[in-house]
C-alpha cells in the first residue's frame, strides 16, 4: 500500500476504536509518581485533543514499519535525520518488508512506547514528535521536489501541533497503544497488496491474499478509489467523535 493508504487506514481503525479506548480508566499523571504496576497499565483517550494527537500519531506509526526503506518519501520526513534513521532500520531489519513487517515489530514497538510514555518525557516526546512527522508527511504535505523544503514545512507543522497538545494536556498514557494499533494496521494493510508480509517473522512465509490475488500498490484502484474513500471514512468519523451527543 502507498504512504496516504497506510497513514489514513491508522486514523481509520484509532477513531473507529475510540469509543473502547474512552471506556478504559482514566490516567494517573504521569509526573506524579506511580507504582510499577499501574505505569505499566493501558489508560483511555479522555479529550478531544488527546483523540486528534492518538489519530496523528497512530497515522504515523502506520507508517513506521516502511522506515526499512531508504527510498521512501517517508524516509524523507525530516530530511538527513530520517535518512539517516531509515538507513539503520533497513540494514538492522534485514532489509524492506522483513521484520519491521511483523507482528513481533508491532508489538515492540507498542511496548517500547507505553515504557518510554511513562519512564522518559524526552523519549516520549521524540516519538510523538516523528509520528507527527510521519503523519504530516505522508498525505503528501510537502514541496513537491524540494525535499528539504519539504522537511522545514514537516517541522514547523509539526512544532505547531506537539505544542498544541502541550497546551491542551495530553498526556499520552496510551502512547503505547497508538503506536502497536499503526504499526499493524501497516502490516495487515501490505498483506492485502501482491508481495504480503512475513507477519510471523523471523519465520519468513509471506502472508497474502488467497492465490496471490492482491492488489497491486499505487494503481488504479488504490489510486482513484481506496485512497479518496479512506479519506472521506476518517473525516466522517472524525466529526462523529468530536460532536457532543446531545439529548
Amino acid at each position: 500500500m502507498m504512504g496516504h493508504s497506510h497513514a489514513l487506514t491508522g486514523a481509520l481503525v484509532w477513531l473507529a476504536a475510540a469509543p473502547a479506548l474512552a471506556a478504559l480508566p482514566q490516567a494517573i499523571g504521569q509526573d506524579t509518581a506511580v507504582t510499577a504496576d499501574v505505569s505499566f497499565a493501558l489508560y483511555g483517550v479522555l479529550t478531544p485533543a488527546e483523540l486528534i494527537a492518538g489519530m496523528l500519531i497512530c497515522a504515523g506509526a502506520a507508517m513506521l514499519p516502511d522506515l526499512d526503506h531508504p527510498n521512501a518519501t517517508i524516509a524523507h520526513t525530516f530530511g538527513p535525520a530520517t535518512w539517516v534513521l531509515s538507513k539503520i532500520v533497513h540494514f538492522v531489519s534485514g532489509g524492506h518488508r522483513h521484520a519491521t513487517h511483523s507482528l513481533l515489530f508491532a508489538i515492540l514497538a507498542g511496548v517500547g512506547a507505553h515504557w518510554l510514555a511513562w519512564n522518559s518525557t524526552a523519549g516520549r516526546d521524540i516519538v510523538v514528535i516523528l509520528m507527527i512527522g510521519l503523519a504530516i508527511r505522508s498525505v503528501g504535505i510537502g514541496v513537491p521536489g524540494k525535499k528539504i523544503t519539504s522537511a522545514v514545512v514537516n517541522v514547523v507543522i509539526t512544532g505547531a501541533l506537539f505544542w498544541t497538545f502541550l497546551a491542551h494536556d495530553v498526556t499520552y498514557a496510551w502512547l503505547g497503544f497508538a503506536i502497536a494499533i499503526g504499526s499493524f494496521v501497516h502490516v495487515a494493510g501490505d498483506c492485502l497488496t501482491e508481495h504480503g508480509c512475513p507477519v510471523l517473522w523471523p519465520w519468513q512465509a509471506r502472508w497474502v491474499l488467497p492465490y496471490k490475488i492482491g492488489f497491486k500498490t499505487g494503481k488504479t484502484f488504490e489510486e482513484r478509489f481506496l485512497g479518496p474513500v479512506l479519506a472521506v471514512v476518517v473525516l466522517g468519523l472524525l466529526y462523529l467523535r468530536l460532536t457532543p451527543v446531545t439529548g
